[in-house]
């Protein structure tokens, strides 16, 4: 049996290519999820996997999944026709037709020049309905993968990990509450105990890697990289510089985690740290950069059927390369190249 950890990333509607990896690692009985940190969608498909493993194992994991996914797939802000996804199927066409279509201008336009706290009675937050029908006896049980949700404290501006029975419905949607976007959300802080208000989990830890490095954690650590690390096209835009920007300030917590884990596992290969006073973490990426780059933050925000299962399968396509490629690797070596990745 292999035992892994997985850090999932967050990125709204993108997270369904996360869960395309998950139904196919599912399927792979040989291996055990033996933790989960996620962050904003990341926590979503975290939650999923976990209540539903707790109630019937991996097919349980896996229907639940489908079921959040459904879910989100019918929350259609911006009411596209249904037209649309018969002539533009290609997920990136798509993209760019929300990111032009007068619905999200207004929207996008509207965040920029208006406070969420000035829709009074009309705001309301789409993803609530579906987190709360969650089983939390489920998602907070002693059994199955251990769950780490990531929020950022307002406040103090520091990162703040749920765990066990300090996950709530209110901790997933201040993990997924972009401040331009959302309303702050109120949860008891898992470090004092009081109310405190909450941000996306993804300015602190997209998604915190730290918590899997316990002891009685297994070394692996498999990232699911649903925002691109690199651009080959250089963003003019006004949509491709806001995108990139996003992108980055989301990226920036991960790729200082992964500096510090390359720096520690040269530390341990050069001698200057005794093997085992430090823990040795094996990191593996899976990712799809190439249709990423080709979608950008209106399909993130707006969820769109059509692009949510592309994105799916995509998700199970990377999962199965990846297992073709490196699952021999999984509890004996690294595959993911940090010193190129930094160099």
């Amino acid at each position: 049996m292999k035992r892994i950890n997985l850090a999932l990333q967050g990125g709204g509607a993108h997270g369904a290519f996360t869960w395309g990896v998950l139904d196919r690692i599912l399927e792979e009985e040989d291996i055990e999820i033996a933790a989960i940190s996620g962050t904003s969608a990341g926590a979503l498909n975290g939650a999923a996997l976990k209540a539903g493993w707790v109630r019937g194992g991996r097919d349980g994991a896996k229907e639940m999944l489908d079921w959040v996914w459904h879910e989100i797939g019918q929350l259609n802000a911006l009411n596209l026709p249904e037209w649309m996804n018969a002539w533009l199927p290609e997920p990136g066409l798509l993209s760019l037709a929300v990111e032009y279509s007068p619905g999200y201008a207004v929207g996008d336009g509207l965040t920029r020049v208006m406070s969420p706290y000035s829709w009074g009675p009309l705001y309301r937050n789409p993803v609530e309905p579906i987190v709360e029908k969650l089983d939390y006896d489920e998602v907070c049980a002693v059994g199955g993968p251990k769950l780490c949700v990531c929020a950022t404290h307002v406040n103090d501006g520091k990162i703040r990990v749920f765990t066990g029975d300090k996950i709530s419905n209110e901790a997933i949607l201040a993990s997924a509450c972009l401040p331009t976007v959302f309303q702050a959300v109120y949860a008891d802080d898992p470090l004092t105990g009081e109310r405190a208000a909450f941000w996306d989990g993804g300015y602190t830890g997209n998604p915190a890697l730290f918590p899997l490095f316990a002891p009685d954690l297994p070394d692996d650590v498999l990232i699911v990289n649903i925002n691109p690390l690199e651009r080959q096209r250089m963003p003019v835009t006004p949509q491709e510089i806001q995108n990139r920007i996003n992108e980055i300030s989301f990226n920036s917590s991960l790729l200082r985690e992964l500096r510090a884990i390359e720096f520690v596992q040269r530390l341990i290969a050069s001698g200057s740290v005794a093997e085992g006073a430090m823990k040795r973490v094996l990191v593996h990426m899976v990712s799809d950069d190439e249709l990423m780059n080709r979608l950008s933050v209106a399909t993130k925000i707006v969820p769109i059927a059509t692009v949510i299962l592309q994105l799916k399968k995509a998700g199970r396509d990377a999962a199965s390369e990846f297992l073709r490629r490196h699952k021999d690797d999984l509890n004996v070596r690294q595959s993911a190249d940090l010193v190129r990745m930094f160099n």
